[in-house]
């Protein structure tokens, strides 16, 4: 492998792999949705497929059960990639290669939240309101205003990796070789390694020094946490 290439780790390309093809699919299909049931303000041609609710809610399930992991190895493992503490500070150098890269790290970091988001508000929507024709609820249309700020987060996503990597870094996320470090073989011994890091003293002691940066990793995964939890209590 050319040392030159942009190189993404292994685990990343799969676990970014599934969570953008169950996204995708889950944000066509959300579409379809309310172009059936609604399109009030934007309708297109698409025919009307009574069933299509369940099969976004069955994407979107697929993305909320992949999406865990995926922030986790964001949040821990993949943090060069997300907003850092003077991240910015050097928004304010425009023009300079530095603005773009940290632009890219916030477009990033979006875009975790507008999926946590997208997620959330979806688990709380009822699957009986849009066939019955109930379309004034609250939870709906946040449901609608996530995916909406989801699909420019994930435009803006590709653009900035275009921007920063070009063409071979947007094509680096599909290629299948790995370095040696990067190891389906070594998985096990490194999550035994993390699950011992989640000890409770730990857990206090990474408490301890919060940072604006913990804040954003603690919120996302405590909002995946109650998209699973708060509709058992409906």
């Amino acid at each position: 492998m050319k040392t030159n290439q942009p190189y993404q780790p292994l685990l990343l390309r799969i676990l970014h792999g599934f969570t953008g093809i169950a996204l995708i699919a889950a944000m066509v299909t959300a579409y379809w949705t309310y172009d059936t049931f609604d399109g009030r303000w934007l309708k297109l041609p698409l025919p009307e497929y009574q069933e299509i609710e369940s099969i976004h809610g069955t994407f979107g399930l697929y993305t909320l059960i992949i999406f865990p992991v995926f922030a986790i190895y964001a949040f821990r493992r993949g943090n060069k990639r997300l907003i850092q503490s003077d991240s910015l500070n050097k928004l304010t150098q425009f023009g300079k290669p530095i603005w773009w890269y940290s632009l890219h790290r916030l477009v990033n970091t979006l875009t975790l939240f507008a999926l946590t988001f997208a997620l959330y508000s979806g688990r709380m929507m009822d699957s009986k309101w849009l066939p019955e024709g109930e379309l004034n609820h609250f939870w709906y249309y946040a449901h609608l205003l996530s995916w909406l700020i989801m699909a420019v987060c994930l435009i803006l996503h590709l653009l900035m990796t275009a921007k920063v990597g070009g063409v071979p870094l947007l094509l680096s996320i599909l290629k299948w070789r790995f370095r040696e470090q990067d190891s389906p073989k070594l998985w096990l011994s490194q999550l035994r390694q993390w699950g011992l890091s989640l000890r409770l003293a730990k857990i206090f002691q990474w408490l301890q020094s919060l940072n604006l940066y913990k804040i954003l990793e603690i919120v996302v995964l405590l909002a995946i946490i109650a998209a699973w939890i708060v509709p058992k209590f409906d």
